[in-house]
């Protein structure tokens, strides 16, 4: 595999790099950015949007023609004249639309001054090398950049037009990502953030495939689904049985919590589930049976993420499977009626854990599914924070931001998240309930986050519980929403004593806070950009106020 080019787009697809590049390339082309398809399109490769291998030959062809009779100056009238061919045919070729014959390949090669094997290889000069890579990488023979709302040909033409200057770009990325050793699945977990940004995280298609699931199957009934009513559902309908023997007899398979045997028509599913964890499970087997994914994971945790396609049919399936465990209208409703409260009420919150039987991450994903489409709240994000042994360490394992990039967000230098913010406080809590009292029963909290020196305001809501892989550690799932407006109108409870508020900043080695008292670590980082700035002002001072 070529790593390099693949390397070369994840810093620019990674945190801001991600959101402002998509964008940009959405805003510059003329393109429309597609609407996610009608349900028979979930029956079709995602890759029809991909990139051929004699399409990108062409382009490569045609990129190279087009530098070569721009560096020496000549029109396209100039060259055909030289090349004996027509404007129109070499206009296509510089176009990725046509490829010569040889006759032409040797008349145009002896127009420009090249050789044959120049311009059929795909090495080319150092200026145009990173872009040609790029061309051949996996990245763009398998990223349905379509999705994203850039045509193929409109990103070759950006190269074409402006090769120097994307060269440039291209290779400085490749620097900065060489350093950090990343892996495509960096850029894919990435483009999928940015693609659920792109539609706030609400996904009609697949929302109108779970009610045409449940049409088709004549699913009715109460809420929560039973676990046997959904392993039924997926016997009866799509010949798959459940299997909980086999699977904790394999020790290697420990931190997996299922596994799909195609050959076997078999969900093996491991032991010491939660019956809202098994429900997930099959309701997400359903959907990757119902959808026909072609491309899919077998595992719960996605081993070999060597696809775009199958992290992001992994994530419409699970996003299918919270649907259909937790009815849209059901929960639009729910949500109406708790931020209706006049007061903050974690139990109250809480409940709707059993009343859907789902996990604590489930209800707050779905808050991020339906709260930008039905209540106009699209400035929000969700972390989930894991604490070790000693809450000593807290890392954040997932994280999605909509409308921009929120605070806090994942911090890969090793600093100390704030102590101050709730999903920390309430893992500690957590975990007193479980050395106190041995209750391992989930704990919701929720405070207003005024982020220090800034205008920026937070409600955020937080459930926490012992880890399941580790039940020494604790684990919290957090969503923030930005107070404004719209959030206000909702949420009557914003105003409560009960919602305690309280200053927080990102992580203690860049805080300015001087009276903290949860502070984990001193402000390392802040002092360094304050030695910098003495050092500026000395310099000013040596030379006269001037700039330095």
């Amino acid at each position: 595999m070529n790593s390099v080019p693949i390397r070369v787009f994840l810093h620019s697809l990674i945190h801001s790099f991600t959101h402002s590049l998509i964008h940009s390339f959405t805003h510059s082309l003329p393109v429309l950015v597609p609407r996610p398809g009608k349900i028979h399109s979930f029956h079709t490769r995602t890759s029809q949007t991909m990139l051929e291998q004699q399409a990108i030959i062409k382009m490569i062809f045609g990129f190279k023609a087009k530098y070569l009779r721009q560096q020496q100056g000549l029109s396209l009238e100039e060259l055909a004249e030289r090349a004996g061919l027509s404007k129109s045919y070499l206009h296509d070729i510089e176009k990725g639309k046509k490829y010569p014959k040889v006759d032409k390949i040797n008349a145009m090669a002896q127009a420009l001054g090249v050789d044959y094997d120049f311009m059929v290889s795909t090495r080319a000069s150092k200026k145009l090398q990173p872009i040609i890579d790029l061309l051949t990488s996996d990245f763009v023979k398998e990223f349905p950049l379509e999705l994203f709302g850039i045509s193929p040909e409109k990103l070759f033409e950006l190269f074409s037009n402006t090769p120097d200057k994307v060269n440039a770009f291209i290779s400085t990325l490749f620097k900065i990502t060489r350093n950090y050793q990343m892996q495509r699945e960096h850029l894919y977990l990435a483009a999928l953030r940015s693609y659920q940004d792109m539609y706030d995280n609400y996904f009609e298609e697949l929302e109108t495939a779970v009610r045409q699931f449940r049409e088709a199957f004549d699913v009715k009934g109460g809420l929560p689904y039973t676990t046997p009513f959904l392993e039924q559902l997926l016997r009866e309908r799509f010949g798959v049985e459940t299997d909980r023997q086999a699977m904790p007899r394999e020790k290697e398979l420990k931190r997996q919590r299922s596994f799909f045997s195609s050959e076997r028509r078999t969900l093996f599913l491991n032991e010491g589930l939660s019956s809202a964890q098994e429900n997930f499970l099959l309701g997400r087997e359903l959907a990757f049976q119902y959808l026909k994914f072609a491309d899919r994971p077998y595992f719960t945790r996605i081993v070999e993420a060597d696809t775009f396609e199958r992290l992001l049919n992994n994530f419409k399936a699970s996003y299918f499977s919270v649907a259909l465990l937790m009815d849209e209208q059901n929960m639009v409703e729910d949500i109406r009626a708790f931020a209706q409260k006049a007061s903050w009420q974690p139990d109250a919150f809480l409940s709707l854990l059993d009343k859907y039987d789902v996990t604590p991450e489930m209800l707050l994903q779905r808050l991020t599914n339906l709260l930008p489409r039905h209540f106009d709240i699209k400035d929000l994000f969700f972390l989930r924070l894991v604490g070790d042994e000693g809450l000593q360490r807290f890392q954040m394992t997932k994280e999605l931001h909509l409308s921009q990039l929120h605070n806090p967000y994942a911090n890969e230098l090793n600093e100390h998240y704030c102590r101050r913010w709730v999903s920390v406080n309430i893992i500690k809590k957590v975990k007193s309930k479980q050395q106190l009292h041995n209750d391992t029963a989930p704990a919701a909290d929720a405070q207003i986050s005024q982020y220090w020196e800034t205008p920026n305001r937070y409600l955020c809501i937080s459930v926490a519980k012992p880890d399941f892989q580790n039940p020494n550690r604790g684990t919290s799932v957090t969503v923030g929403l930005l107070v404004n407006d719209a959030l206000r109108r909702l949420f009557r409870f914003l105003d409560s004593p009960k919602l305690s508020t309280r200053i927080v900043n990102t992580t203690c080695e860049r805080c300015s806070i001087s009276n903290c008292e949860a502070r984990a670590a001193a402000p390392a980082v802040l002092e360094q950009q304050r030695k910098l700035e003495r050092i500026m002002v000395a310099g000013k001072r040596l030379g006269g106020g001037g700039k330095v």
